[in-house]
C-alpha cells in the first residue's frame, strides 16, 4: 500500500464530544479524497478511553490510538511515530479546516519546497460567549487571529512567520528530528500543555527544529479554519492560567535555545522599577502583569530542578 500524500494528527484528552464532531465532519468535508490521507485519533489519557470507531466519522479508515502518558508533547510524538505520510498536518480537537485546507496545505508542501513547517493565517472564532472586552488584548493567546498577508521566513523567532499549532504542517524529517531532540532531552517536554498546565511553546519549538535543518517556517492565509471556543477559554481565570503558561513555556524555551540566558537578578533598581510599573497598571493589567511573574518564576524552578542531557546526539 503506498504512503499516503498527507497524514492528519488529532491529538485529545477528554475531548468535547460536540466539537470533536464537528472537527470529524469538517475532515469528512474535505476537497482532497480520503485516498490522499490518513486520520490518526491519539487519545491521550481520556479518562473514558474512546472506541475504537471514534474517528470513523472523519475518515473511512481513521485509527485510533492510546497514549498512556499525559500531555500534548507525549501524544504529538506517538502521532509522529505512528504517521506514514512525508507531510504530517496537526489539528486540533476543536479546530473546523475549510474545505480546501488539507488540498492547499498539500499543494504548498509542493510550491515551497524550502519550507520545513507552515501553517494557518486565518483563524475565525466561533464564540460560545462573547470575549470580556477588557481582555480584548489578549485574546491573541487563543488562536484567533488573521494574518494580514503570507509571509514566510528562514531566521529563527520570526514570529510573524511562525504558524499556532492549530492546523500546523510539518515535513516528516522535521517532525523526526523535533521527536528526536526531545527525548535527547526530556526537559522539552516542559513546553508542552500536560493536565491544567497551559504551556504552549511547544509549536515554536517544532516550528524552530525546520530552521535548525536549514529550511524555513511560513503563514498562509489560503490555509483557513474556524476555532471553536467554549465559554470558560475566555473566562477570567482561564485567560490568566493561558498568560501565566505561555509567559513559562517562553522562558524555558529561550533558555533551552540560548545555554548563557539565567534568571534575572532581582536587584534594588529593578525591584524599584517593578514598583512603579505595578503602581501605573490598570487592575486587569496588573492581573495580567502578576500572571506573567508567575509563569516566568515558575519557568526558571522547572529549569533548575531539571536535569540537562549529559550527551546530545545527532538522529
Amino acid at each position: 500500500m503506498s504512503a499516503p500524500l498527507l497524514s492528519v494528527i488529532i491529538c485529545t484528552h477528554n475531548p468535547r464530544a460536540d466539537f470533536l464532531a464537528r472537527t470529524l465532519a469538517s475532515l469528512r468535508a474535505q476537497t482532497l479524497p480520503s485516498s490522499a490521507w490518513e486520520l490518526l485519533l491519539i487519545d491521550n489519557a481520556s479518562s473514558v478511553p474512546l472506541q475504537p470507531d471514534a474517528a470513523r466519522p472523519g475518515h473511512p479508515s481513521a485509527r485510533v490510538i492510546a497514549e498512556r502518558e499525559v500531555g500534548l508533547t507525549a501524544a504529538r510524538l506517538r502521532g509522529i511515530d505512528e504517521a506514514r505520510a512525508e507531510v504530517l498536518v496537526f489539528v486540533d480537537d476543536d479546530n473546523l479546516l475549510d474545505p480546501s485546507y488539507l488540498a492547499r496545505a498539500s499543494d504548498l508542501a509542493t510550491a515551497w519546497p524550502m519550507l520545513g513547517v507552515w501553517g494557518c493565517g486565518h483563524y475565525s472564532p466561533e464564540w460560545e460567549i462573547a470575549p470580556p472586552a477588557a481582555f480584548s488584548e489578549y485574546i491573541r493567546y487563543l488562536a484567533v487571529h488573521r494574518a494580514p498577508l503570507d509571509r514566510w521566513s528562514n531566521q529563527p523567532f520570526d514570529y510573524a512567520a511562525t504558524p499556532a499549532g492549530a492546523g500546523l504542517c510539518v515535513r516528516a524529517p522535521v517532525s523526526r528530528r523535533y521527536a528526536h531532540s526531545v527525548r535527547t532531552d526530556p526537559r522539552r517536554k516542559l513546553l508542552g500543555r500536560t493536565g491544567g498546565n497551559l504551556a504552549g511553546c511547544e509549536d515554536f519549538d517544532l516550528a524552530l527544529t525546520a530552521t535548525d535543518l536549514g529550511l524555513g517556517t511560513g503563514v498562509f492565509t489560503e490555509l483557513a479554519m474556524t476555532h471553536l471556543m467554549p465559554r470558560n477559554r475566555i473566562e477570567e481565570p482561564y485567560l490568566l492560567r493561558l498568560v501565566e503558561g505561555h509567559a513559562c513555556s517562553t522562558v524555558i524555551l529561550m533558555a533551552l535555545r540560548d545555554q548563557n540566558l539565567h534568571p534575572p537578578r532581582r536587584h534594588l533598581l529593578a525591584r524599584l522599577r517593578e514598583w512603579r510599573l505595578r503602581r501605573s497598571l490598570a487592575p486587569v493589567n496588573l492581573k495580567i502583569h502578576d500572571a506573567r511573574r508567575r509563569g516566568e518564576r515558575t519557568a526558571w524552578s522547572l529549569l533548575a530542578a531539571a536535569h540537562a542531557p549529559r550527551v546530545s546526539a545527532s538522529p
